[in-house]
C-alpha cells in the first residue's frame, strides 16, 4: 500500500465521524478517486467540500489537486502489489514457523510502509541539525528507551555529545539544562507518552531544537516539535505491533547515524577508527 494510503490508515481511528467517512471512502475506492471532483468525492461519501479538505490537510497535503495526484500514483503501483499482503498478528497456538515468516513479514513491511511516508526534507533538517548540535539528548520510556539508548551509543561513537538517561526525572532534569545549539529527540510511537512529551516540552521551551519519532499524524509529542520524522507500523492486538514500531524506528535511528557519518565522514572516521579498535580489545581472544 502506497503512501496517501498509509496515511489515512495511520490516522482513521483519530478522525472525526465525518472525516472518517471520507477516509473510509477513499479507502474503499481508491482507484475512482482520480476521476472524482471535490464535490464529488464529498457528495458520494456523505460528508462535506470542507470534510474533504480538512482531511488533506491531516494528511499533510495543500489542498485536494495534491491529494488527488498522490493517490493516483498510489494506485498505480498498487497493481503491482499482492493485495493479500497485510500485518499478521501473533495468534494462540501459532507454528513456529508461521510465526518467523509472520513477524519477519511485519518488520519488513513497516520499514516499507515508513519509506512511503517519510519526506526527505524532514530527514535532511534533523541530520542537518545533528551535526550542527553541541549537545544531543535522546528522550523515550520503556521499549522507547532501548531505540534512544542505541541513537546515543552510535552518535557517541562519531564523537557526538549524546545522552539518553533511563530515568524519566533525569531527562526533563537534563532538557531543562538545554538551550540554543543543542538538540533533543523525543522517541514515542504513540506520541502520546507523558514523561517523553513533558520532557521535550521542556527541552523546546529551553531553546533547543526538538526532533519527534511517532507514528504518523497529528498526537502530543508531534505537534510541539520542530521536525516530525513518522513511521508506520500496524495496531494490533497483542505485542507484534510494539516490535514492528520499534524496527522502524530504530531504522530512522541508523538513516540519521548515517546520514550525520556520511556529510562528515573525514571528521568522524578517526573517532570510528579509536571505538572500533577500543572495542575490538574488549573480545576474548
Amino acid at each position: 500500500m502506497a503512501g496517501s494510503l498509509i496515511k489515512i490508515k495511520e490516522i482513521i481511528n483519530s478522525l472525526s465521524p465525518s472525516e472518517k467517512k471520507v477516509a473510509q471512502f477513499i479507502l474503499d475506492n481508491p482507484a475512482d478517486i482520480s476521476h472524482l471532483a471535490i464535490g464529488e468525492l464529498a457528495e458520494k461519501s456523505g460528508s462535506s467540500e470542507a470534510t474533504v479538505v480538512r482531511l488533506c490537510k491531516l494528511l499533510d497535503f495543500n489542498g485536494y489537486k495534491d491529494f488527488k495526484i498522490s493517490i493516483t500514483k498510489d494506485t498505480a503501483s498498487m497493481m503491482f502489489e499482492d493485495s493479500n499482503e497485510q500485518y499478521t498478528d501473533v495468534e494462540p497456538g501459532d507454528e513456529l514457523k508461521s510465526i518467523i515468516q509472520n513477524i519477519s513479514y511485519n518488520n519488513k513491511k513497516s520499514i516499507d510502509n515508513t519509506l512511503e511516508i517519510i519526506t526527505y526534507k524532514d530527514v535532511e533538517d534533523a541530520v542537518e541539525s545533528i551535526i550542527n548540535a553541541n549537545r544531543i539528548e535522546f528522550y523515550g520510556v520503556g521499549a522507547s528507551f532501548i531505540i534512544a539508548f542505541d541513537a546515543m551509543q552510535k552518535f557517541s561513537r562519531i564523537n557526538k555529545f549524546a545522552i539518553s538517561y533511563p530515568d524519566p526525572h533525569l531527562q526533563i532534569a537534563s532538557a531543562a539544562n538545554l538551550g540554543k545549539g543543542d538538540v533533543a529527540v523525543a522517541i514515542s510511537y504513540s506520541g502520546e507518552t507523558v514523561d517523553t512529551y513533558e520532557s521535550i516540552r521542556v527541552a523546546k521551551e529551553a531553546g533547543a531544537k526538538t526532533i519527534s519519532i511517532t507514528k504518523f499524524g497529528q498526537n502530543p509529542v508531534s505537534d510541539i516539535c520542530d521536525i516530525n520524522l513518522f513511521v508506520s507500523a500496524p495496531e494490533i492486538s497483542i505485542r507484534s505491533g510494539a516490535m514492528s514500531s520499534r524496527i522502524a524506528q530504530l531504522n530512522i535511528i541508523d538513516i540519521l547515524f548515517a546520514g550525520v557519518a556520511s556529510r562528515q565522514f573525514d571528521k568522524v572516521k578517526s573517532s570510528l577508527e579509536k571505538t572500533r579498535k577500543a572495542i575490538t580489545n574488549k573480545k576474548m581472544k
